[in-house]
């Protein structure tokens, strides 16, 4: 049996339509059905090949070791169809017809970061949708039954972005610690990350967002789903915007774009002691004066993806109705480009969910 797979054959070209036999389980592999796929900012970055470093410098995804052709997608939802021979008892519930979203940050499973459980930052990664084929297809292929996590009732297509969107800045937002329930969290970007940070720190009780966006869509939709307040980010006097609505500068920035002009911002408008977390890797670079660091003093800190225990503590979350989904919009699966087009020139609101 054939199966349709959309895949990054050339950067920068549209997606080609793939036919491929229907892959069967081995070993500890689960063949999982798509039911929904998330269209995420980082599967742009794929598809161009490259992230910017600044200063003309590029980091090719060559060098990542990512190789074409590729299906993209790793905010993936699906019921599982077959369950390999080897995954013995630790399948546990995971049988055929269980609806699932897949944790795609995988990894060797052999190195300190593995076996410490943080296979996010594994240094031989084997993510779906980077390294190995995933959800902008009719099947995927998962390499063990542990990877699943049980989605009960809940809609496929609100769950998908749970898988990035929704552990990345689940796993961001941990990191403030408790200044999330003193103080506003600053968002930098209210992309498909952005709405799902607003709804995350909904969930955990913190005391709110304060949104920056260049886009007044963007920012109406921010408000919408409860932020505080919307800056615009291009406005001359957005750091002193910040600074008043933070009431003297921000503890907690969480710039889920990762440029220049955003991380500049995220440190000028932070007071004495804050927190800068980058998620996003729109890329460029920065120059810092060292003194002021420890004299501020600042924190600065990266945070990607998330871990396996936290994508299953943020379904609980949704499944228990402490948390709601963030908005998402659904296409059929073929309208796949027209999507990518979209997020390339910043018309979506929300997460876009291809639907096989």
């Amino acid at each position: 049996m054939q199966m349709r797979c959309y895949c990054v054959t050339h950067h920068g070209q549209p997606l080609e339509l793939v036919q491929r036999e229907t892959p069967q389980p081995k070993g500890t592999e689960v063949l999982v059905r798509v039911k929904a796929a998330g269209l995420c900012h980082s599967d742009l970055h794929i598809w161009e090949g490259y992230y910017d470093l600044g200063g003309g410098k590029k980091l090719s995804l060559a060098d990542r070791g990512i190789k074409l052709p590729l299906t993209l997608s790793h905010e993936i939802c699906g019921e599982v169809v077959a369950v390999g021979p080897e995954a013995g008892p630790e399948a546990g519930d995971v049988k055929a017809g269980t609806m699932a979203v897949v944790h795609p940050w995988i990894g060797c499973g052999e190195c300190t970061a593995c076996l410490r459980g943080e296979e996010n930052i594994c240094t031989k990664p084997q993510s779906l949708g980077v390294m190995r084929d995933g959800g902008f297809a009719d099947y995927v292929i998962v390499p063990h039954p542990r990877y699943l996590v049980d989605l009960g009732s809940l809609d496929p297509v609100q769950a998908a972005p749970l898988a990035c969107a929704g552990v990345t800045t689940y796993s961001a937002i941990k990191k403030f610690g408790s200044r999330i329930h003193e103080d506003p969290v600053v968002i930098i970007g209210a992309g498909g990350l952005g709405m799902m940070a607003i709804e995350v720190l909904k969930a955990l009780g913190a005391k709110g967002a304060i949104v920056v966006d260049v886009d007044a869509a963007k920012r109406e939709a921010a408000l919408k789903e409860g932020a505080l307040a919307a800056i615009d980010a291009r406005a001359p006097d957005a750091v002193e915007q910040v600074v008043k609505a933070t009431g003297g500068g921000a503890r907690a920035v969480l710039d889920l774009v990762g440029a220049t002009p955003t991380v500049k911002l995220a440190l000028d408008a932070c007071t004495r002691g804050g927190h800068v977390v980058i998620v996003g890797l729109m890329g460029g670079d920065i120059t810092l004066s060292l003194p002021i660091i420890p004299m501020r003093p600042l924190r600065i800190e990266g945070s990607y993806v998330g871990t396996l225990p936290e994508l299953r503590e943020l379904v609980a979350l949704m499944r228990e109705g402490k948390m709601q989904p963030s908005p998402v919009s659904s296409r059929p699966l073929g309208e796949i480009n027209a999507a990518l087009e979209a997020l390339a020139q910043g018309k979506v609101v929300g997460r876009q969910i291809m639907v096989p």
